[in-house]
């Protein structure tokens, strides 16, 4: 069992690092070569994990990853909870929170609504559990792509000053809405109806545990970081605590990506040394990342995407309409910038490691099988095509809103 979990790792880090060259070579987010990478190794393709390589590799490879991704989700959540430091916040004022709410719950509207649609219509793969679960991920934003494009273009202006902050809080709204919607999901997959008790009191019930955990370990955390003085010392502390707070949540039936989120919030406002720790710990991760979403291409299984097309199709249409027009509407109720308004919403179509993130944890609840790998199916496609129009879109947005610098014609011969 050992030799193949560690020669299915082997493929996954060594196929993950071709395909980011090969990623960068085509101009692609990295996250693209690694999904890529993921899908070709996987069952549905050359079967190197899992599956049978020359007799080398049991049928459970993949599976035995899986706690690759349980903590790499961890510290996703960790590193989202890093940005809503309270001076941040403060900075940014209202208009922005107001914008990310608008464009996060309008995606979230617009998806539930039209799955709920083709459930009421007898579409095949919908129904009310995957409506709302799909609903839910749908306001998640991949922020890696984004900046990219910002930080390669050197992006200044009133769209690019709003983007950031926004593509920082979405997950948050994210993970939130997640933890509501997906806490109704499997009480009607579980055939417990609409109760008081199942659409409210078990989510919030959720919620407030799950935040009140991650509070209480970032106030251990960063008590007992008194106690070291090295860098090394104290980044082991750091993973510690992050793999601690997954396993206790798992243990508890907690959200992990809500208490890892509490957790590092907490620090971020409390500790004079978080700046420097998320700084370690971003220096840390990738190797982890990488893992993850190769793990996650890996997992996808083409034998269920035509089975979901109509679902897809609609999934990616109505996400990128409910976050063009909640931008836009957020934008014009807090009199934004014309640009704001105009462009915003094309910049924030991306999405990768957090919805990819609760789309695994979908796949690995205990009885909701029936729905997970279909709602798995959906994010990864939705994903490739997001991460391969997306950064696109928004740097032609950018270019548009005259926040990016034409190249002079000298420099591009040099170039």
């Amino acid at each position: 069992m050992n030799f193949g979990t560690l020669l299915a790792l082997f493929f996954a880090m060594a196929f993950g690092m071709l395909f980011n060259r090969l990623a960068k070579v085509a101009h692609l987010p990295n996250v693209t070569g690694y999904l890529v990478a993921g899908l070709l190794i996987g069952p549905s393709l050359w079967s190197l994990i899992p599956g049978d390589f020359q007799g080398f590799l049991p049928k459970d490879s993949l599976s035995s990853l899986g706690i690759v991704s349980t903590v790499a989700l961890g510290f996703i959540a960790f590193s989202i909870g890093a940005e809503f430091k309270w001076s941040r916040i403060r900075h940014i004022g209202g208009k922005v929170m107001i914008i990310t709410m608008f464009q996060g719950l309008t995606a979230v509207f617009f998806v539930d609504a039209s799955l709920i649609a083709l459930a009421v219509w007898g579409v095949a793969g919908s129904n009310l559990p995957v409506a709302l679960t799909l609903g839910a991920i749908a306001a998640a934003t991949a922020p890696a792509a984004t900046l990219m494009v910002v930080r390669q273009y050197k992006a200044k202006g009133p769209v690019t000053e709003i983007l950031l902050p926004v593509v920082a809080l979405d997950d948050a709204v994210a993970l939130i809405a997640f933890a509501v919607s997906f806490a109704i999901a499997k009480s009607l997959a579980a055939g417990e109806g609409m109760s008081f008790k199942a659409m409210v009191l078990e989510p919030l019930a959720e919620i407030f545990f799950s935040l009140l955990l991650g509070v209480a370990l970032g106030f251990l955390l960063s008590f007992f970081l008194r106690f070291f003085h090295s860098h090394q010392n104290k980044l082991m502390l750091v993973l510690t605590f992050v793999v601690g707070g997954v396993a206790l949540a798992e243990r508890l039936g907690l959200s992990a990506l809500l208490l890892c989120m509490a957790e590092s919030t907490f620090l971020a406002n409390f500790s004079g040394e978080s700046d420097r720790l998320f700084q370690l710990t971003d220096e840390w991760t990738p190797p982890l990342f990488m893992l993850f979403f190769v793990i996650s291409g890996a997992q996808l299984q083409l034998d269920i995407v035509p089975k979901i097309g109509l679902l897809g199709v609609f999934y990616i249409l109505m996400r990128s309409g409910g976050k063009y027009l909640g931008a836009r509407w957020g934008s014009a109720v807090v009199k934004a910038d014309p640009h704001v308004k105009k462009y915003l919403g094309v910049t924030l179509l991306p999405q990768a490691g957090v919805a990819i993130g609760l789309a695994t944890v979908v796949a690995a609840t205990p009885g909701f099988e029936a729905y997970g790998s279909r709602i798995q199916a959906v994010i990864l496609c939705g994903t490739l095509i997001y991460e391969l129009v997306g950064p696109l879109l928004t740097k032609v947005a950018l270019e548009k809103a005259g926040e990016i610098e034409k190249t002079p014609k000298k420099e591009k011969k040099k170039a």
